[in-house]
């Protein structure tokens, strides 16, 4: 075993019965395939303006006559959103990934647009963007008011299979302290508006402005988590589940875990490695739940000083260890979290998806490629010409 996994086993886990025998993990994924879902968002740019630009749903319409339900339209019309079926591995998933990429692309460009991967696109203002014509998103936008208008970010999110209620709500809980490890890594909106804000994902910021978002509180069990839904619906807070916007939450719907927390990935590697590290994390802590074994559940507000950490300073600052108290490199977090799921991995099949967190540490998030690519001519036409040439690649 790993030392990195022995010390978070010391640190973090405690084991109820010593006497139970170690869960051999090939029986274990055959109780849970741990399938995979994943939806991206798009920019749709004018490439002369470089500007956010409405396809006025002409790429929906055309993508459904392809891929049915898996391509929508969102709350902006200058937003394209795209869905995997259910896929069995990563393989699947980064199959779907690039060839739903690679079909609104095309479509955009049938009609004189791009589409861009990234959390927040470098200069448009949300002030100039329609509201997309429906019943829904009206809806929001009289709740909401500006800070709905204004939610012009974009997003990934990866939902992992969990036949179990009752595990998924367990999982969920105990992964919290890991969201910030894997938003670190896929930070990518450092501009707003025009500006450099400051932060290596300024998205989350945006996004703050709605309510049920962020970390979610630790629920004791999924009656406990019922119960909270049923009495926001109760009360007119909401009016159904899907209204709950955590960075992770039990899909009101689906037999899955959906992770919310990350921007929406420049490259395909990035996104495929992101969803193999929530496939990773999930299975890791079911393993350790069938050999009666926890990891902690850290407070929410103690998770919400890493995840500040992670917005501010990607994989260049600091974190906090809960185990140790003390700061330590984000970097090197995110080098034990690779070794702390490495046993599963393999059977997983997603080692290789995993291989490229290096490469990202190597030469930096989005954010950090963003703004090398402003720092040479401070234009930031050069950066929307960087992210729709980078969506692309690997296609």
């Amino acid at each position: 075993m790993a030392q990195a996994d022995q010390m978070y086993k010391i640190l973090h886990c405690i084991q109820n019965d010593k006497n139970d025998e170690p869960t051999n993990y090939k029986r274990l994924n055959k109780m849970n395939e741990f399938t995979l879902g994943v939806e991206e968002e798009f920019m749709v740019i004018d490439p002369v303006s470089r500007e956010l630009k409405s396809h006025e749903q002409k790429i929906v319409d055309s993508a459904q006559k392809i891929h049915e339900d898996q391509v929508k339209a969102e709350m902006h019309q200058a937003v394209v959103e795209v869905g995997t079926h259910i896929c069995h591995n990563t393989d699947e998933a980064r199959k779907e990934v690039g060839k739903l990429r690679g079909t609104v692309a095309q479509l955009a460009g049938d009609i004189g647009l791009r589409i861009g991967a990234a959390g927040t696109h470098p200069f448009s203002h949300w002030q100039h963007q329609l509201i997309t014509d429906h019943p829904r998103y009206f809806e929001i936008v009289d709740e909401l008011q500006e800070a709905a208008r204004s939610n012009l970010i974009f997003g990934l999110h990866v939902h992992v299979g969990i036949q179990s209620r009752d595990m998924a709500i367990h999982i969920a809980n105990q992964v919290r302290y890991f969201l910030p490890h894997v938003y670190a890594l896929s930070t990518n909106s450092p501009f707003w508006e025009g500006r450099n804000t400051g932060y290596k994902s300024f998205r989350t910021k945006v996004f703050d402005k709605f309510p049920r978002t962020g970390i979610p509180d630790y629920f004791s069990s999924i009656e406990e988590y019922d119960n909270y839904i049923k009495l926001l619906v109760k009360t007119n807070c909401i009016d159904n589940a899907k209204k709950i916007w955590w960075d992770i939450r039990v899909h009101p719907f689906f037999e899955t875990i959906e992770f919310r927390i990350c921007d929406c990935p420049m490259l395909i590697d990035e996104t495929m490695t992101f969803v193999a590290l929530f496939q990773a994390l999930c299975a890791k802590l079911y393993k350790l739940r069938l050999q009666n074994m926890s990891f902690i559940n850290y407070n929410r507000a103690l998770i919400n000083e890493n995840k500040w950490r992670a917005a501010r300073y990607g994989i260049d600052g600091k974190m906090i260890d809960f185990g140790k108290e003390m700061e330590v490199n984000t970097r090197g977090l995110i080098l034990e979290l690779l070794d702390f799921i490495d046993d599963v991995v393999d059977d997983l099949g997603c080692r290789e998806d995993l291989q490229y967190v290096h490469k990202i540490l190597e030469h930096g998030t989005g954010a950090d490629r963003q703004l090398a690519v402003y720092a040479q001519n401070n234009n930031f036409a050069d950066v929307v010409d960087y992210i729709t040439s980078q969506t692309l690649k690997g296609i």
